[in-house]
């Protein structure tokens, strides 16, 4: 029996904040369990959620300096949730904060120095899962579904209802997965324009109604009709979705009630090879009273929502996992759902 205590960090595209998670792993003949021993959200101060939000356009220097900086306030949180809960992992697994995503282009970025991180809290810290399955010819993405066939394997299919929709599931005998849609990630973009950070269990969605011409140009986009490996943006969100949701003369309840509308209608379409299946759901979506109730409406498989830490924690515990399979120089990236040319074993490792 071999056993591992792990810090997960996940930051999503929705900047909803820092994801901490301590993890526990235990593995005997071939068989994992897990626990989410203590985990919290650290909320990004006003600044660098700004900064974050619009790396993307910084020049060289200024993102370099915010990798730093984003992975002095990861190390610096790691070690002050460390010493509050009286915790001594093993390492750190960090996904850092994606600024760019082009596995078209060969490339994908997430920032949040692990050296910075293995400084501050004198801990060993892997990052950068994602540049050695680009490298290969994969997408880099999902990186999760290693995590839901070893640790989630009992459900038909994993969906995460994060900045992105993600799933994933057996297909012939291989995991297959793929982003779906956005989710997350425009909402509360729209949200914004009322103040708001986001949609509330889906209220301000209910009272708009369905525009068929917005609903039927989104379900047009040629992404969706693409086959599976492949995965979104914010590059893709800034070509594809935003033209079609500005300057519409559309009230803001409208293109968000088509918007939900979009959604449940992709998760439909994505699951539809199969009947009578369950689903389970995590990611920030799953708190959405409404989404979920319009995604049950438009399709015949059980949806199963977990205990609050699993939904909200999933990401930094699979990532927390990841980090084991590494440390372990076992595989941790699945040709198979990424592309790629091979498996392969990802991450970074700052002692």
């Amino acid at each position: 029996m071999s056993s591992y205590t792990v810090i997960g960090l996940m930051s999503g595209t929705s900047l909803d904040g820092l994801d901490i998670a301590c993890c526990e792993f235990s593995e005997m003949e071939g068989v994992w369990k897990y626990s989410i021993k203590d985990a919290r959200t650290v909320k990004y101060t006003v600044e660098m959620k700004k900064n974050l939000g619009n790396a993307s356009v910084l020049n060289g220097l200024d993102l370099t300096k915010l990798s730093k900086e984003f992975g002095k306030f990861s190390g610096q949180h790691v070690k002050l949730f460390c010493e509050e809960n009286t915790i001594k992992p093993d390492f750190i697994a960090s996904h850092g904060h994606t600024v760019f995503h082009q596995p078209q282009n060969g490339l994908t970025l997430q920032i949040g120095s692990g050296a910075e991180i293995a400084a501050i809290t004198n801990l060993a810290t892997i990052c950068d899962f994602r540049s050695s399955d680009v490298a290969l010819g994969g997408q880099g993405a999902p990186l999760v579904p290693i995590g839901d066939q070893i640790l989630f394997g009992e459900y038909d299919f994993c969906l995460n209802l994060g900045g992105f929709a993600n799933i994933s599931f057996e297909n012939k005998n291989s995991r297959a997965s793929f982003d779906i849609c956005p989710v997350n990630i425009v909402m509360n973009e729209l949200c914004k324009e009322i103040g708001k950070d986001f949609d509330l269990n889906g209220d301000i969605a209910k009272t708009g109604k369905i525009h068929q011409e917005l609903l039927n140009k989104l379900n047009s986009l040629t992404y969706y009709a693409m086959p599976f490996p492949k995965s979104l943006g914010k590059e893709w969100i800034e070509m594809n979705i935003r033209p079609l949701f500005y300057n519409t003369g559309l009230s803001l309840q409208d293109r968000l009630r088509t918007f939900y509308e979009h959604i449940a209608i992709q998760l439909r379409k994505s699951t539809q090879h199969v009947q009578n299946k369950n689903i389970f759901i995590t990611g920030g979506g799953a708190h959405n009273s409404f989404l979920i109730e319009r995604i049950q409406q438009l399709t015949n498989h059980r949806l199963i929502i977990p205990a609050e830490k699993i939904i909200n924690f999933k990401e930094a515990l699979v990532f927390a996992f990841l980090g084991v399979l590494r440390y372990r120089e076992e595989t941790n990236c699945l040709s198979s759902v990424t592309g790629a040319t091979r498996d392969s074993i990802s991450g970074a490792i700052y002692l």
